[in-house]
């Protein structure tokens, strides 16, 4: 068997993974590079051909992920792809979404068309946690992996043998969804890394930081902007507001998402309740106590009437690093504001807006014009859907066997003190593979 990894190499986004195994040529994942210094990979000929794929598996539809898929099918893709039912309702409004961002930026041709994305989603064949898919020798099953809602931990037994894909894995005891679930057995295992250098602060300690900020925000005069991933972070913020206001913490706010996309996503992890966790249940069943005060933005129009709200008002918007979308146009109105607060609560690539300023850069381009960042920026960790080092440890340790690791999906030096925690503690080989490298197994 050989594995060969094209994407998420000493960098976050990107993931994109090739299996040879029995004759048979299977593809995990295939995400959109998102850093700006590889965001030229996407335009880039596949190194791999698409038409000698026999099976894809996806194993959630955050795009870096994803959103590459209508191109492998442009491409010739034609087997079957591989993905839990909410990850296939989520996967249509985002790789629409991403058509559009990609036309809408104008200064390169998209990656794809309408027509690859309809035939992608025609290729799609669901299988739901715990269940396994016969594919020829190959047993194919997937766990929750607690991440987004749909995200799944891929686990690919071939004759005996056992190849493991973690996916994204979330965190344990965080909101709505249910806790990571780790498959008993690996033989080889190809883990992410994001936050595998650090630790993040406990979930009550970023509530309280969150509400802090607001009111702090509030009293000054201004506007509190959270960039947010239109699936996943911003359903994770809006209940977690709720449950501050129904616990006493703050005022029934005004809360204005604006991201269509985001509406169109939270009305679809309302419609997999099944996929919860019990307080997450419980809370769909008192739908009627007091809440923040929750305006969908629409239209363009809605959107830029909110520039002159100038206090008082959380505003959501994607895209969550600020590469695009209309939350560009919101801190545009309210970054060189000292009144006002930026609060990211996910993770900003190298090179992205986000990232600059999460890094303290005091002056920062925003649609062509350097302006000075005088809001006050807050990064809460205690917010992100990516178990951080301590929780990868514990995931690992709950696989009974010892397995190989590959480790991906974090920047370089992270994944470096990553591979020295597992070494140290297990005793596990680990490997740090480059881009296009291929490994026998």
């Amino acid at each position: 068997m050989k594995i060969q990894f094209f994407g998420a190499t000493k960098t976050v986004t990107g993931s994109c993974f090739l299996l040879k195994a029995e004759n048979h040529s299977i593809l995990i994942d295939c995400g959109l590079f998102q850093e700006d210094e590889k965001e030229y990979l996407n335009y880039e000929p596949f190194t791999f051909n698409p038409k000698k794929i026999d099976l894809m598996i996806l194993t959630h539809a955050h795009l870096d992920h994803s959103a590459l898929i209508p191109k492998l099918v442009r491409e010739g893709l034609r087997c079957k792809i591989i993905t839990t039912p909410a990850t296939k309702d989520l996967l249509e409004i985002m790789l629409f979404d991403a058509l559009k961002v990609q036309k809408n930026e104008n200064y390169k041709k998209p990656l794809y068309d309408e027509e690859n994305i309809y035939r992608a989603l025609k290729q799609i064949e669901t299988l739901p946690y715990q269940r396994t898919l016969k594919f020829n020798e190959i047993q194919i099953t997937l766990f929750d992996a607690g991440h987004i809602l749909g995200a799944a931990t891929v686990q690919l037994n071939i004759n005996g043998k056992k190849v493991v894909f973690s996916g994204d894995i979330g965190r344990s005891g965080y909101p709505i969804l249910r806790d990571p679930e780790t498959p008993e057995e690996a033989d080889w295992l190809v883990l992410e890394s994001t936050y595998g250098n650090r630790v993040h602060k406990s979930l009550d300690e970023s509530i309280n930081e969150l509400v802090q900020a607001i009111k702090d925000t509030f009293q000054k005069g201004g506007n509190v902007i959270i960039p947010a991933f239109a699936v996943g972070r911003t359903q994770d913020l809006l209940y977690i507001l709720n449950k501050t206001v129904r616990q006493g913490l703050l005022q029934p706010v005004n809360v204005y998402l604006d991201s269509p996309l985001a509406e169109e996503a939270t009305k679809i992890y309302l419609s997999h309740p099944e996929l919860f966790d019990d307080e997450a249940l419980r809370e769909m069943k008192n739908s009627n106590r007091l809440s923040i005060k929750l305006h969908f933005v629409k239209t363009v129009e809605e959107s830029k009437k909110l520039n002159s709200i100038k206090s008082n008002a959380v505003i959501i918007a994607g895209s969550g690093m600020c590469q695009g979308g209309r939350i560009v146009y919101h801190l545009y109105h309210n970054i060189d504001r000292e009144e006002c607060s930026i609060i990211f609560a996910g993770f900003q690539a190298k090179g992205t807006l986000g990232r600059k300023i999460v890094d303290g850069e005091k002056e920062v381009s925003i649609l062509g014009k350097m302006l000075p960042v005088r809001a006050k920026v807050y990064t809460i960790g205690g917010f992100s859907a990516h178990a951080d080092r301590d929780e990868l440890l514990k995931w690992i340790q709950s696989i009974k066997t010892k397995p190989e690791i590959f480790l991906v999906h974090g920047e370089a030096e992270v994944i470096e003190a990553f591979k020295n925690s597992i070494e140290e503690k297990f005793g596990f080989p680990c490997r740090i593979p480059e881009r296009l490298s291929v490994y026998e197994i």
